[in-house]
């Protein structure tokens, strides 16, 4: 769905919430704070810095967060795993899922909020961070169509979604935000479908 962003972009421009300020560079960090410990199958939601996280902020329609990564354990390092374009890790890296630290998901290069949601069900969390560790280790790029029919490729709420209804729970109904632009159309998930499942609640909130 890389067409679909410019046409997002050039949305958020005619919002005042899209517009640049002059605020001073600081040095990066994280917002995860110390006291927040994650859990494998915990939902990460971050709100970006750039305009493309604006756009879908705009089109998310009071959304608060613009992505979204599933938190799994790796031979016991928390880590997130998330489908992401745009965050290449070296030159030539394609979009792609991607599996890094917690405190590099919520850096301030990249988020400026941040929420964590835990599923009600530890058993189908588990199972879930399982399934995103797998789709992960596939190498499965990232899916600039948002074609939900479609699991070669995925995109950030996609990923999610995959992963809980391998553990046998359907976060929240099928996309219902379409977007019909000159050239491309497509129905898909925003966060905040998923932000307000029944199958999770919030437990952290920093900025």
């Amino acid at each position: 769905m890389r067409r679909l962003l410019p046409y997002l972009t050039l949305l958020a421009l005619v919002f005042p919430m899209a517009t640049c300020t002059d605020k001073t560079v600081e040095e990066e960090h994280t917002l995860l704070p110390d006291s927040c410990h994650l859990r494998a199958g915990d939902l990460v939601f971050r709100r970006g810095t750039g305009l493309t996280s604006h756009a879908v902020l705009v089109a998310d329609h009071g959304g608060r967060f613009s992505h979204i990564g599933i938190v799994t354990d790796s031979a016991g390092y928390i880590m997130v795993v998330h489908a992401v374009p745009g965050e290449p890790d070296y030159e030539g890296d394609p979009d792609r899922v991607k599996m890094e630290p917690a405190a590099k998901f919520f850096s301030t290069i990249n988020a400026s909020l941040g929420e964590v949601c835990r599923p009600t069900d530890s058993v189908a969390a588990r199972t879930a961070a399982d399934a995103a560790m797998a789709i992960y280790h596939r190498k499965v790029l990232f899916d600039h169509q948002y074609d939900d029919s479609d699991t070669t490729r995925m995109y950030c709420t996609q990923l999610v979604m995959e992963c809980y209804r391998k553990a046998g729970i359907e976060l929240t109904g099928p996309p219902a935000h379409t977007f019909n632009l000159p050239g491309m159309g497509c129905t898909c998930w925003l966060p905040s479908d998923i932000y307000h499942s029944p199958y999770v609640q919030p437990i952290y909130e920093f900025k």
